[in-house]
């Protein structure tokens, strides 16, 4: 989770940041490591994807995506458009950080305290209580569709951390693929793979499906595509 412009008078002071980050380093830097890529610790198995190189490589290509998606803008709801004059935004599942860092640099009336300059990362599971120190004017969540256990809830808390007349915007994807004109299958290894973690299977048979995998990805004549939805919502002021 990501907040943007913390309360200054909440933010540890140099000492305590040392040791902080020194805390981090020992407990949740402690990577799980299978099959040649890292795993988070924190909360281990939660969370089922990579947080490695090639993990913040896709990440990164995802955001990119989204972009193109969404004519170059940042999402669909009134705090992306300029000069909204939103002060506190969170963004959850934040991943590298890209869209967080982005929105600070698109909105300096989030007043500079960190970098860059307005943005602070902290870690957290959305699935437990939140204690944020102020509600927010924007709480933007992406890609958030295999992480959440309870969605009520979720938005519950959601909601509860806005700020009257603040805004939520989900932006999420269809898992899985769909084509119009028959060219992609349900059988067939492109849309399979999103199924293999049920079956149990060995590393060497796994690596030797992707095979198929890659060869599809790069097929053109497989028309495929991921469904992108936007929903956003405001609270209301009174």
């Amino acid at each position: 989770m990501t907040t943007e412009q913390l309360e200054t008078e909440l933010v540890p002071d140099e000492t305590e940041t040392v040791s902080s980050t020194q805390s981090l380093s020992c407990s949740i830097v402690d990577y799980r490591r299978e099959n040649g890529r890292t795993y988070h610790r924190y909360k281990d198995g939660k969370y089922n994807l990579p947080n490695d190189g090639l993990e913040a490589e896709r990440l990164n290509l995802q955001h990119h995506l989204f972009l193109l998606t969404f004519d170059d803008s940042l999402g669909l709801a009134p705090p992306n458009k300029a000069k909204s004059e939103v002060k506190r935004v969170l963004d959850l599942g934040t991943g590298t950080g890209i869209w967080a860092m982005d929105f600070g640099d698109e909105h300096p009336e989030a007043h500079p305290t960190f970098v860059p300059p307005n943005v602070e990362f902290f870690i957290d599971d959305t699935d437990e209580e939140w204690n944020h120190s102020a509600p927010f004017d924007y709480i933007h969540s992406r890609m958030m569709t295999s992480s959440i256990g309870n969605w009520p809830d979720y938005l519950k808390k959601i909601y509860d951390n806005l700020n009257p007349g603040g805004y939520v915007e989900l932006q999420e994807a269809d898992l899985f693929l769909s084509s119009d004109d028959a060219t992609l299958h349900p059988t067939q290894p492109l849309p399979y793979c999103l199924k293999l973690m049920v079956y149990g299977w060995d590393r060497e048979r796994v690596l030797l499906f992707l095979v198929d995998v890659r060869r599809e990805l790069n097929d053109t004549g497989i028309h495929a595509y991921w469904p992108v939805y936007s929903i956003y919502a405001r609270k209301p002021k009174v």
